[in-house]
């Protein structure tokens, strides 16, 4: 019978266990060249012989077994909770070989756990070019585990771990240090309690016994009883646990190591780059040229392969309805699926570039670089240095980065994260942004090479972080907390990118664009051409009946007529019954009734609303569904109301500040919800952020207009 092993993956934040688990398993979780990757297990198969697998589990990193964090907590009690199903039969430590001393201490605090371990020293390469020499084979004695060394970017020593998981790894048969003298009768009276075996399992459960979910009440009360009797005072032993520990591990640094001091060439390099990049006033400056570069090259190069797409879709359409009967069945197919579809798929080179640019910021570690820089200004408006990088990752996507927030131990500081990282622009606004761009700004360029749609397109990020250290800030005054908080972050040494990496990223990242966005436009197209074809009673066909006594004249055309007839179905229809329903609302911020239909579609998910759009355009025009032609109809529209464009500069501006501020995601609810184990918070998100919407479009408008 085939043996399935647990084994779990332990290590300090950014050491490289992601990396690991991907070149393990094969899957593709995503890495980072900074701390708090990982906010949540992940879980991969692990095949290993004919006769034994593995479910390997990746858990988010920790500095210690002193947990302070959400996702140091999920580590934790997955160590040290045996009824938890994650509990692992072996532990995989990754320890970061260029940074040993710190890594030794979470090492030997697992040590002490008496779980079957390996320790795989990753990123010998960087100890190497630092100058750092280490013999692994003396720290395996001296820490009585096995040590592999490993390199887990370019998977060197991944079969050698491998076959060492394979043989018989025994509990480690001595304690690092030992901590019963620290507190003997809490040790003895924990053991007895709770059954454990190792004096340090007990020392934890003493530290952390409120937090570990498989002791009962009366368990927990005998506990709680003991540390009084014996006044237990945690913080006083657990920093003498820690000075313990040191004093074993410097000794045996010394006899493990040796230093090459005229050759940290890694160090070096990253200190003079930090001289640069994080300069109290070149260093902003620089933060804003990257994310300038990125958007006019968002602009710039996507525009041949959006050409392309767009013509690709406009021919699939055009042989579409030459080649199919022309039925109802069409009318769906091309004017309701095709066109939604084809209205959001032009925009993956976007999304992609997007990602890829991201992904390469990220892996050469400068998005930490991006927190450390903006610690100051963060802490003004209530939050710290540690929100940046959700705030960044918001720039991608809300769901991972109120994950990501996980990380961040203050709790006022994580509710307001969570509460503003909606507002950072994310790549769902990005199709809304660049077709509305696309409407009033020229295709120019400043001053010879300033792309005038890209400078517009980094306005708008701009102001989504502008507008979330406001909302911040007004929070910060509003929410009641004590509790204070400190920002120590790890700045990791400047590496290449992993290009293949980003590859993966940016097919992973297109992938789900489409996969996620589609099945939600592809169910909205299908309603909303139902609702675009048929209306109340016989009110469409008494006017085709209309229609049908009408003649081409000299001045008015055939083709004409037939876009009159399209349009006054649409608005006689159910959706347009719908729109004008809802205009009194949204016509004081310039919107008119077609906008509102994708108003409300958007609400599911924002790039929904340039599917929507594309779809009512569709069904209302008498052509061929060419997209470049239903957006010079969009661009073309005129209100009957005021004789004026539809999407004047004044509407599209409106309608941009709407999509910039307001919370159209219900996956972003749903996490906040998650999150924050309330309804109160994503309630309180969804009303304020609508209202700011609201009236910062009634106010741009009506200045505009």
């Amino acid at each position: 019978m085939k043996k399935n092993l647990k084994i779990g993956l332990v290590g300090n934040p950014n050491c490289g266990k992601s990396s690991l688990f991907n070149a393990l398993t094969g899957l593709r979780q995503k890495v980072g060249n900074f701390a708090g990757v990982t906010v949540d297990k992940k879980t991969g198969y692990l095949p290993l012989s004919k006769d034994l697998s593995a479910n390997l589990i990746d858990l988010p990193g920790t500095y210690s077994l002193y947990p302070r964090r959400i996702d140091e907590f999920i580590t934790f009690d997955v160590l040290l909770n045996p009824d938890n199903d994650s509990h692992p039969d072996l532990l995989v430590i990754v320890a970061d070989a260029s940074n040993l001393k710190r890594n030794l201490l979470f090492c030997s605090q697992i040590i002490d756990l008496k779980i079957p371990t390996i320790i795989a020293l990753n990123m010998m390469d960087v100890a190497r070019k630092n100058g750092l020499a280490i013999d692994t084979q003396q720290l395996a004695v001296e820490l009585g585990v096995k040590v592999i060394p490993i390199n887990a970017r370019e998977g060197k020593g991944i079969n050698d771990l491998k076959r060492a998981i394979q043989t018989t790894i025994p509990v480690p048969d001595k304690n690092f240090v030992e901590v019963k003298p620290l507190c003997p009768e809490v040790i003895d009276g924990v053991k007895e309690i709770t059954g454990v075996k190792s004096d340090y399992t007990a020392f934890q459960i003493a530290c952390h016994y409120i937090n570990i979910f498989c002791f009962n009440v009366e368990q927990k009360g005998r506990i709680k009883r003991l540390l009084e009797q014996h006044h237990f005072t945690m913080a006083k032993l657990q920093g003498e646990e820690i000075l313990k520990r040191y004093d074993k591990i410097n000794p045996i640094l010394t006899r493990c190591t040796s230093q090459d001091r005229s050759r940290q060439q890694a160090l070096d390099t990253t200190a003079g780059i930090d001289a640069v990049l994080l300069h109290p006033v070149y260093g902003y400056l620089i933060f804003l040229l990257i994310f300038y570069f990125v958007f006019q090259a968002i602009f710039s190069w996507a525009t041949y392969p959006m050409e392309a797409i767009s013509n690709a879709f406009s021919y699939l359409q055009a042989t579409l309805n030459q080649s199919l009967p022309q039925n109802i069945v069409t009318d769906l197919l091309v004017e309701g699926v095709l066109a939604g579809i084809g209205g959001i798929v032009v925009f993956i080179p976007q999304i992609m570039l997007l990602f890829g640019f991201i992904s390469i910021l990220e892996d050469t570690g400068y998005m930490t670089r991006v927190s450390f820089l903006m610690d100051r200004l963060m802490r003004k408006v209530g939050m710290s240095g540690k929100s940046t990088l959700p705030l960044v990752s918001g720039m991608a996507c809300a769901v991972p980065a109120i994950l990501s927030t996980r990380g961040i131990e203050n709790w006022k500081d994580r509710i307001i994260t969570i509460m503003v990282t909606p507002l950072m622009s994310c790549s769902a606004r990005l199709p809304v942004y660049a077709l509305l761009i696309s409407f009033i700004v020229p295709d120019e360029k400043l001053f010879g090479f300033m792309n005038l749609k890209g400078l517009a397109m980094l306005g708008l990020y701009l102001l989504g972080w502008l507008m979330a250290l406001l909302a911040a800030l007004v929070m910060k005054l509003i929410i009641r907390a004590k509790e204070k908080s400190y920002y120590l972050m790890e700045l990791p040494i400047y590496r290449w990118p992993r290009w293949g990496n980003v590859g993966i990223t940016m097919l992973e990242k297109a992938k789900v664009f489409v996969m996620d966005a589609g099945k939600v436009i592809i169910t909205i197209s299908i309603i909303l051409w139902l609702l675009a074809s048929f209306g109340p009673g016989n009110s469409l066909q008494a006017i085709e009946e209309k229609f049908a006594q009408l003649h081409p004249t000299e001045m008015v055309t055939q083709t004409e007529l037939n876009n009159r007839l399209q349009a006054e179905k649409l608005g006689a229809s159910y959706a347009g019954q719908i729109g004008h329903f809802i205009e009194p609302v949204i016509r004081p911020l310039g919107f008119d009734w077609k906008i509102g239909i994708a108003l409300i579609t958007s609400f599911a998910a924002r790039e929904v609303f340039v599917g929507t759009m594309s779809t009512i355009y569709s069904i209302g025009s008498a052509d061929d569904a060419d997209f470049e032609a239903i957006r010079d109809k969009m661009r073309n529209e005129v209100d009957p109301l005021t004789g004026m464009h539809v999407y004047s500069s004044a509407t599209a501006f409106s309608l941009m500040i709407f999509f910039a501020f307001a919370m159209q995601c219900m996956s972003t609810v749903a996490v906040v919800r998650r999150e924050t184990k309330s309804w109160k918070w994503p309630l309180l998100q969804i009303a304020y952020m609508t209202g700011l919407a609201y009236l910062s479009s009634l106010l741009v408008y009506q200045l505009m207009r």
